[in-house]
């Protein structure tokens, strides 16, 4: 299999960070430096990252997370920082998030040791919904809010059409729900203050079919089998036998 996927379902990270990892030389086959995502592993290889020998974990683990406020969504911070990690207990898996949180953002988040799972719940080419509730400075009118939902120019391109509604007023702002099929980064802030009303506050409340019922911040829950074989066919994967 390609190395990137081999990493990915050994935990290490997602496809697309693991192609990052790999393509900064952290990676080793059998001794030997590799740097091409694309490089195949095969039967009986030896594979490392910085060093420590990495392989598909048999068990797959899939949890559910309320992160609070102050939480990296990171495997590990080389400052020392709390990232969502801190926060599961000693699971014996090396797990990372489905996507990512901003530090002083909230709400659900997918820990997993699954990569190909974790690739296509994050990749926008498999429309998977994530919504979220939003705190804004003032009050966007009829014509912002449809701006928005059609995509906007940002530094890094036009952003994907979104479901963009205004829940309620606020003293001084406003309560919107955006939901999104991407996940650039900060992409909500950056088109919320492109509109001219800067975040306050941001939520993420759901994720596909997900949400934070029954959670509260800083608690986390496994997904049922049912679930996971749902997420398994929503993203067009045959889901496994065995969970």
């Amino acid at each position: 299999m390609r190395l990137s996927r081999y990493l990915a379902l050994a935990g290490v990270a997602s496809r697309r960070k693991a192609e990052q990892i790999i393509a900064s030389g952290r990676v080793a086959v059998n001794g030997a430096v590799v740097t091409l995502p694309q490089h195949r592993v095969e039967a009986g290889d030896r594979v490392t990252v910085d060093g420590r020998e990495v392989e598909p974990s048999r068990e797959k683990y899939y949890l559910l997370l309320d992160k609070p406020a102050g939480y990296l969504s990171t495997a590990s911070d080389p400052r020392g920082r709390p990232t969502v990690l801190d926060l599961v207990g000693n699971i014996p898996a090396r797990l990372y998030p489905a996507g990512r949180l901003d530090l002083d953002s909230t709400g659900l988040l997918l820990l997993t040791n699954d990569g190909e799972l974790a690739y296509r719940l994050t990749h926008p080419r498999f429309g998977v919904k994530k919504r979220y509730r939003v705190r804004v400075k003032g009050v966007p009118d009829a014509a912002t809010l449809e701006r928005m939902a059609r995509g906007m120019e940002l530094e890094d391109g036009r952003t994907a059409p979104a479901e963009v509604r205004l829940i309620r007023r606020l003293p001084g702002g406003a309560l919107l729900e955006i939901t999104l099929i991407e996940g650039r980064k900060r992409q909500i802030k950056r088109m919320c203050a492109a509109a001219g009303h800067p975040v306050v506050e941001l939520r993420r409340t759901g994720l596909a079919f997900l949400t934070a019922a029954g959670l509260k911040e800083g608690q986390y829950r496994r997904l049922t089998v049912d679930e996971v074989k749902r997420l398994y066919r929503l993203v067009g994967l045959l889901p496994p036998h065995r969970l």
